[in-house]
């Protein structure tokens, strides 16, 4: 059974083929991906094709992704979730986007506060990391502003645009009593 989570104003659920339409503007939107580390997509096949791989993923228990959606206003503006899970190492990487008509209101930091919790306490994570480009100044002051810590940067770690970048990369740790 999938995880469905509630914030203040946000309903996290899973991604489904009715949401393709929703998915393909995001993923089809420039400015949504110009730091993504992948091209913007051209055609609503690519859109399936990557709901299908979320859902696999979490069948697989290789990572999960929530579509994000306002409380009230059907559709999603955004995914986030958790990739490159080992449970065995008991870690996986936070990963998220956001369509730019819902920037600055405080949504992905909503969604990922509550997938933070969710990782810790249910998914048994003892560390959460980010790979962020550098030049994304709103994602790494959103992550600095959730408790994480850049532990270093990644020379020429992601390609976007034929153009190699350069990442932060971040990591939060389970707090451990004792």
């Amino acid at each position: 059974m999938f995880p469905k989570i509630e914030t203040e104003r946000l309903v996290l659920r899973e991604i489904t083929q009715e949401d393709t339409d929703s998915i393909f503007a995001c993923f089809s939107n420039h400015e949504a991906m110009r730091y993504y580390g992948q091209e913007a997509f051209e055609n609503l096949e690519q859109a399936e094709k990557l709901v299908a791989f979320f859902t696999d993923c979490y069948r697989e228990n290789r990572g999960i992704r929530w579509g994000i959606e306002r409380k009230g206003e059907p559709g999603l503006i955004g995914t986030i979730g958790f990739n490159a899970w080992s449970p065995k190492h008991q870690r996986a990487e936070i990963g998220y986007e956001i369509h730019p008509d819902h920037w600055r209101k405080g949504y992905a930091s909503e969604a990922a506060a509550s997938i933070l919790t969710y990782g810790f306490e249910f998914m048994n994570l003892a560390r959460i990391g980010a790979i962020v480009f550098t030049e994304n100044d709103a994602s790494n002051e959103m992550l600095t502003k959730l408790g994480f810590q850049r532990e270093g940067i990644l020379r020429n770690y992601m390609m976007q645009a034929g153009i190699s970048h350069h990442t932060h990369m971040y990591s939060i740790l389970k707090m451990r009593n004792g």
